[in-house]
């Protein structure tokens, strides 16, 4: 089994040495900062490039972001999956907002690190952020109806890329909600061959798209 560096590589065999070296040292820093502040499950830090960086990166399979794209990561915890976005797409912005500021801390520590800046971090809410982005993203961190209520005003109105602005959302299992279809969702196992994305999908949900909306007949 392919894991570490080598999974990245396998799946994107196009990035440069800059992106490489820092996906190589995303290891060693989680590693550390986990051990004083626990922001990846004890389990999964064994499967860091699996579980977190290739799960993060499953949105660039469905967007190529454009330059000056700009991303708001919400709910980013340690920087899931904001860090690998940016690392990936160093010419657009990601803004990671947590409210728990020992998650943040690790998020802005890492993302020094690394040299990355085109990565902001903020403790706070994302229904208080002032300002408008291109996308949000986000992996779990409440349902969709209320995730898309904190997100309410907070889209640019001017789509530039070839997805509507709007919510990319890292999910597990099934989608239930009304209005959602099969346009909306990106299989991963479509991607990525390991087990774990057997049942990860990414749902793309346009900054128009109401849940009022009701299931086709």
């Amino acid at each position: 089994m392919i894991d570490g560096i080598g999974l990245i590589e396998t799946y994107f065999p196009q990035i440069t040495t800059v992106q490489k070296n820092r996906f190589l040292k995303l290891g060693d820093l989680y590693k550390d900062w986990n051990a004083k502040i626990n922001v990846i499950s004890r389990k999964d830090i064994h499967h860091l490039y699996e579980r977190h960086v290739l799960h993060s990166l499953g949105i660039s399979r469905i967007i190529e972001f454009l330059p000056e794209t700009t991303i708001l990561d919400v709910g980013t915890g340690g920087g899931f999956p904001g860090i690998p976005l940016a690392i990936f797409f160093p010419e657009s912005r990601f803004h990671l907002v947590d409210s728990i500021g020992k998650k943040v801390k690790v998020a802005k520590a890492v993302a020094e690190s690394l040299g990355l800046e085109n990565v902001a971090c903020t403790q706070g809410r994302a229904e208080q952020l002032d300002g408008a982005y291109d996308f949000a993203v986000s992996r779990a961190v409440t349902d969709l109806p209320k995730l898309m209520s904190w997100l309410k005003g907070k889209f640019s109105k001017r789509s530039k890329n070839k997805l509507d602005n709007g919510l990319l959302y890292l999910k597990g299992g099934d989608i239930t909600q009304d209005g959602i279809t099969s346009k909306n969702i990106y299989p991963l196992k479509n991607y990525f061959a390991e087990d774990f994305f057997d049942q990860k999908l990414v749902i793309h949900l346009p900054s128009f798209f109401s849940f009022s909306q009701k299931k086709p007949n």
